[in-house]
């Protein structure tokens, strides 16, 4: 499993660019006796390649089919990965991302597939979504036909926390784009004749709800772009925002404080604001007794591991998953300092993550079908 976590790593798979690295994993999908497919996704997200979707069929009829879940893009720098192990524990050369986020997902399932293979262990049917363009909007779910997922539960390797870290809970997010226009004036010669739209939207921000707003809701303002010289007074500014909550309602409720402060402060102050708002994904919330989180709680207990149940701040391809209908949980796989060049995986918790995965798949053979 370390040699293979290694080549997968070893691969570069920037998002929109996982060409490579899914054609070795369908390969390896088949040679484990899955039924592989990939469907039309990458081109019509701008990528070269679309998700990876196996089917493994089972020797227990009356076992619930089980998906597992994770991506094969990584965020940059991922090109010349160098992994090394040392003292227990997997590490990159230091210039370039790891990549465990998600490869450690993705391995885990492989190995998981393979012990399954060659101890017959019983088993139902299994599906594997691989998939793409995650990092940065989650895409390539998003855009995935659902009707494609065959899945009674899923469980979707991508998350940081030692393997027993169960996710049951994580928020929705709306993508609030801002516009605010305002007038055009030369600063030295007639600034009372303008409107800067940059002033305005800095009014606005000071009264806006952001950063903690409570235990499950935040809300964020990320980008400000506007301003063509120092001698013109500004007409024009975009900002980019997002809010988050776990709860509907409340995700709601800060979404609309939000767009009526900018509409209601420009207004005041004689400019105008074009807000536009675009559901990113839904939230979702499995109670610890729904089967879905009770059957990975069993699983982890089956081998020595401590079941944590914990919601989460970020969205994952569970949150479509769970909008599609397929209750699904996201599991941690050991994965540290994600998304920098100081990112590693503990030995020890690649082949946990692993053993857990067997132990799903050992655990619904015992399940009836739902």
């Amino acid at each position: 499993m370390l040699a293979e976590f290694f080549e997968l790593v070893s691969i570069k798979c920037s998002t929109r660019d996982e060409r490579e690295v899914a054609d070795v994993v369908k390969a390896k999908l088949a040679a484990l006796g899955c039924a592989v497919d990939e469907d039309d996704v990458g081109g019509r997200i701008g990528g070269n390649c679309g998700n990876v979707i196996a089917y493994l069929k089972g020797n227990v009829a009356t076992a619930p089919v089980v998906m597992l879940s994770a991506h094969l893009d990584c965020v940059e720098p991922c090109a010349g990965i160098k992994p090394q192990l040392k003292d227990g524990v997997i590490t990159s050369g230091g210039d370039t991302i790891l990549g465990a986020d998600d490869k450690s997902g993705v391995a885990g399932i492989l190995e998981a597939l393979s012990v399954v293979r060659e101890t017959g262990a019983a088993h139902g049917d299994i599906q594997v979504v691989f998939t793409v363009a995650e990092e940065g909007g989650v895409n390539g779910s998003k855009n995935m036909d659902r009707g494609r997922l065959k899945a009674d539960y899923g469980y979707v390797l991508d998350s940081g926390g030692a393997p027993g870290r169960i996710i049951n809970a994580a928020p929705g997010q709306n993508s609030i784009k801002v516009v605010v226009r305002g007038k055009t004036a030369h600063a030295g010669v007639a600034p009372e004749e303008g409107v800067n739209a940059i002033v305005v939207a800095g009014k606005a921000m000071a009264e806006l709800r952001q950063g903690r707003i409570d235990d499950e809701t935040t809300a964020n303002v990320g980008i400000i772009k506007g301003g063509q010289a120092t001698n013109i007074v500004p007409d024009y500014v975009e900002i980019a925002c997002e809010a988050r909550s776990r709860n509907r309602e409340k995700l709601a409720a800060q979404t609309k404080h939000m767009v009526d402060t900018f509409e209601q402060v420009a207004a005041a102050n004689g400019a105008k604001a074009e807000v536009t708002v675009k559901t990113a994904y839904a939230p979702y919330v499995l109670t610890a007794d729904m089967p879905v989180a009770a059957l990975a709680r069993q699983a982890a207990e089956s081998i020595g591991l401590t079941p944590v149940f914990e919601a989460t701040g970020g969205g994952s391809d569970a949150n479509f998953f769970n909008a599609y209908g397929v209750p699904s949980a996201v599991l941690g796989t050991g994965m540290s300092k994600v998304h920098t060049t100081a990112e590693f995986i503990k030995e020890d918790d690649l082949y946990k993550t692993a053993e857990l995965v067997v132990a799903i798949i050992k655990e619904a053979a015992k399940t009836p079908k739902p």
